[in-house]
């Protein structure tokens, strides 16, 4: 089902040579250098690869960082920054902020910045999967695995690296806690959407089902939460989308909440749930075209054009006339004014980030390929003018995004 998520677009970088003459005074320190940038535009060129898989992305996003980590870490073990960590500028716009670029002279800049679009790759190719006409069982299962994985590392650089930066991170950007933390809880969200089709598939508990259904619109308003502080004009379309899954996830808890009061013979509260279903849906109808209406960054899911949108509205519909009818013949129950509280917790199926790590230093980084770096032959800055203007900051050109083309529905219910 092409199309079912939004994904806002992938960071751009300037181009990063790592051609430090002079300060690469080593043969060793020199090849290093040649592989830096070898790495790095190989591990670039992958994310805009349609072809490309998990474990291809791994292998390259692997190469890179365990040589980047020669320019971070201590090859002593000591805590002192290690002498090349400010010593080539990186620059990278943000998903939501256009073309115009941040730069740092730091290489924890660089990690941050190429694993959080390591990360956003993994959110694609787990759309990209999912928008296949016929999507067998184990690319469900990699489809929620992505979800958890690209969670994972949006955890580990909030947790472990951004922490690190010299340079505070600006509002609305994308290491910024607020920008992180949404994409970290969207990808918990959008990875139990995975659990929930595979539940009603199989046709598990309708209370299990409702439990899971609840807890994944909790988690979209509480990305809705972390959102709202952020300048609407950089979020308006995301925050759209973000609205359209809590009503969408709020109609099927309640209709499946529905189904559970129904078999417990509370007929007249299983009619008020189902109510309530049917008044998420309608809402989750109209925001599909205000979403889709609404300029801003990304790509635009359509989910009202899909099978497993549709189904849900037939769903609710059926189902509260199958409670009337019963009503009307056998428990003659009167109807709630209130909709019932979703006091529902689910015990199983909740997605938790998948632990990451970086790889380990590369082999090639000794003391001695260290050493090979002799920063005091590092061209001295001209000094600065104090009355010179600011340079403008230069656009860094997008990076091309194939585009992905809708593909028949098939009916799978796995989103």
């Amino acid at each position: 089902m092409a199309h079912w998520f939004h994904r806002n677009p992938l960071k751009a970088t300037a181009p990063v040579p790592f051609n430090l003459y002079g300060v690469a005074s080593s043969t060793a320190a020199s090849k290093i250098c040649g592989e830096l940038r070898i790495t790095r535009a190989r591990l670039l060129e992958l994310l805009t690869d349609t072809t490309c898989n998990a474990e291809t992305m791994k292998t390259a996003s692997d190469s890179y960082f365990s040589l980047l980590q020669g320019f971070i870490v201590a090859l002593d073990g000591g805590t002192q920054d290690n002498k090349l960590r400010f010593i080539q500028n990186f620059k990278w716009t943000d998903t939501l902020q256009g073309n115009v670029a941040s730069a740092q002279q730091d290489a924890v800049f660089e990690l941050l910045s190429m694993a959080f679009n390591v990360a956003l790759w993994y959110t694609k190719f787990a759309s990209r999967l999912a928008g296949k006409e016929d999507i067998t069982e184990d690319e469900a299962k990699e489809v929620h695995r992505s979800m958890k994985v690209a969670a994972g590392i949006f955890k580990h650089l909030k947790e472990s690296h951004i922490p690190k930066l010299l340079t505070p991170v600006e509002k609305g950007r994308d290491l910024e806690a607020r920008v992180i933390d949404a994409y970290i809880v969207q990808c918990q969200a959008e990875g139990q959407e995975v659990t929930i089709a595979r539940a009603i598939e199989l046709k598990h508990n309708p209370g299990l089902i409702a439990a899971l259904a609840n807890e994944t619109a909790n988690f979209y308003e509480n990305v809705d939460h972390t959102l709202s502080s952020l300048d609407p004009v950089y979020i308006a379309k995301w925050r759209k989308y973000i609205h359209l899954k809590i009503c969408f996830y709020r109609a099927y808890a309640y209709c499946y909440h529905g189904q559970t009061l129904l078999t417990s013979d509370k007929c007249g509260e299983a009619i008020r749930s189902l109510q309530e279903a049917e008044k998420f849906y309608n809402k989750a109808e109209a925001l599909c075209k205000e979403y889709g209406e609404t300029k801003g960054p990304g790509t635009t899911a359509k989910p009202s054009g899909h099978l497993f949108f549709r189904k849900l509205g037939t769903l609710v519909k059926n189902t509260l006339a199958k409670c009337e009818r019963e009503n009307g013949f056998i428990y003659f129950q009167k109807v709630p004014k209130e909709a019932p509280q979703l006091e529902l917790k689910a015990n199983y199926g909740l997605v938790e980030p998948v632990p990451f790590e970086l790889p380990a230093l590369n082999p090639q980084w000794t003391p001695e390929t260290l050493a090979g770096f002799d920063l005091t032959k590092r061209p001295k800055e001209d000094e600065k003018n104090p009355q010179a203007k600011p340079k403008k900051e230069e656009e860094v050109k997008p990076m091309k995004e194939p585009d992905i083309k809708s593909q028949k529905d098939s009916g799978c219910q796995i989103s």
